[in-house]
């Protein structure tokens, strides 16, 4: 097994990490055991769909966790959406430096890739710093959660239902233990969207972000006098790519939903301004690949679901808990598109020229991203004729983005249309590029050619 493993490739072993715990994870929920007892009946198939779900940390289901399993059940489930969210490669590291143990080279690497670091500069400090910030935010928002959820559901439920949660947001893995309806019965509650969203923010927005942050927030206390253009210079490029990105993302998103739906009477147009707003930021948040919902995708307009739609392939950040293309991806596509506009020959970003790799790579990305998608979604119209498109659709971008949305379909498919969700709830966590890679990649020696131009158009 070990000759096998030392075989594998950086991507494979990293890809192959993801399959252990959802064959595992599967086994472990499908034992009659992590059930009530008066649970509805269900399949192997129905638990494994459930598993990808957590471990891919996407959040479709076909049965309501808080329905089927039992407290051993839930804990299991939770388990494995940290799982999903960390990597087991970060949890195996970060045992082995607890017991003082050193890793090779090879094992390095594969602790990078799974980070998304692009050194291995200080790697075990930025390991552990990465599990302080998890837990950290984890507990806090926990013990804000509480506040609401002991008075509602008794000390000992509102505990466990707060740090569920807490787990299920930060991860974006878009599970509750609270019922098939998710979060519409909070959907008025301003402690409960703001302590959710801001745990979706928290996971989404990357690691490597909280550390620049949390280092320029060090430097500005410190700074005499404090100078806000100060901590800004002090993050890195990316980090402030990341966080402008966002930003924009977010208030249009807030904007655009509350501009299709303000209208809507099966939505929010029954509340007034300052509840729609709360909704319609909540669910731009949602869609950065959380999978909470407040409302009903079924009643949203077609329009607003395309807006979603198109949120979903943005997702969230690099080396964070999110999935989606990536909110690089997407600015890096963006000041590409301006160069061209402007006739530059470089990429440039903050007097910064970006490299052809990086563009290389984001144009990979976007095509096997869109590849993957389009053929899931024709085997899907085929194998699902009686479905209605649109909801298939949406489904399967809700599933490749890993946020875990849905127009009230996922129960309805057949044992192919949720194969085919499954691997796309897979391919859209271990990352596009990692499952090409992993399929792919060949050592090839460097060639060079003389260059040639095309006309376009």
């Amino acid at each position: 097994m070990l000759t096998f493993m030392k075989r594998l490739s950086i991507t494979q072993r990293l890809t192959l990490s993801f399959l252990l715990v959802i064959v595992m994870g599967s086994l472990l929920l499908s034992l009659p055991i992590t059930h009530y007892q008066n649970a509805p009946q269900t399949t192997y198939l129905d638990h494994l769909f459930n598993v990808v779900s957590m471990v891919c940390v996407t959040g479709l289901s076909v049965f309501a966790v808080g329905d089927v399993y039992n407290g051993l059940g839930q804990v299991i489930s939770m388990i494995l959406m940290q799982i999903g969210g960390l990597g087991l490669v970060t949890i195996l590291a970060i045992s082995s430096f607890a017991l003082r143990k050193k890793i090779n080279l090879s094992e390095s690497r594969l602790l990078q890739s799974a980070l998304g670091k692009d050194d291995s500069y200080r790697l075990k400090d930025y390991l552990f710093n990465v599990y302080k910030i998890t837990f950290g935010i984890e507990a806090v928002a926990a013990l804000l959660l509480m506040i609401d959820f002991i008075p509602r559901f008794g000390l000992g439920h509102g505990v466990f239902n707060a740090f569920f949660l807490a787990v299920s947001a930060f991860c974006n893995a878009g599970f509750d233990n609270l019922g098939s309806n998710s979060l519409k019965a909070f959907v008025l509650n301003p402690l409960i969207n703001g302590v959710i969203a801001f745990l979706i923010f928290a996971g989404g927005l990357g690691f490597a972000v909280w550390m620049d942050l949390f280092r320029g927030l060090k430097n500005y206390l410190t700074d005499k006098p404090i100078r806000y253009k100060a901590f800004q210079k002090s993050l890195s490029l990316q980090s402030q790519l990341v966080l402008n990105t966002t930003a924009i993302v977010l208030f249009l998103g807030t904007l655009l939903t509350w501009y299709t739906e303000s209208g809507n009477p099966d939505t929010i147009a029954h509340y007034n301004g300052f509840q729609q707003l709360m909704v319609s930021f909540f669910q731009t948040v949602t869609m950065r690949t959380a999978g909470f919902a407040t409302i009903s995708y079924t009643a949203t307009d077609f329009s607003t679901n395309v807006l979603y739609m198109i949120q979903m392939i943005m997702g969230g950040s690099p080396g964070g808990t999110a999935g989606g293309v990536k909110l690089m991806v997407v600015a890096v596509i963006f000041l590409l598109f301006r160069a061209e506009l402007k006739g530059q020959d470089n990429v440039v970003y903050a007097n910064r020229i970006i490299a052809s790799k990086t563009i290389k790579q984001t144009l990979t990305i976007l095509i096997f991203f869109f590849s993957v998608l389009s053929i899931a979604y024709i085997l899907l119209l085929e194998v699902e004729p009686t479905l209605d498109p649109n909801a298939l659709l949406f489904e399967a971008v809700s599933a490749i983005a890993t946020v875990g949305v849905s127009m009230d379909l996922t129960a309805k498919l057949s044992l192919a249309g949720r194969i085919i969700i499954m691997l796309l709830m897979f391919i859209g966590r271990v990352g596009p590029i990692t499952v090409l890679l992993s399929l792919m990649q060949k050592k090839t020696k460097s060639v060079h050619y003389a260059s040639t131009e095309l006309s376009l158009g």
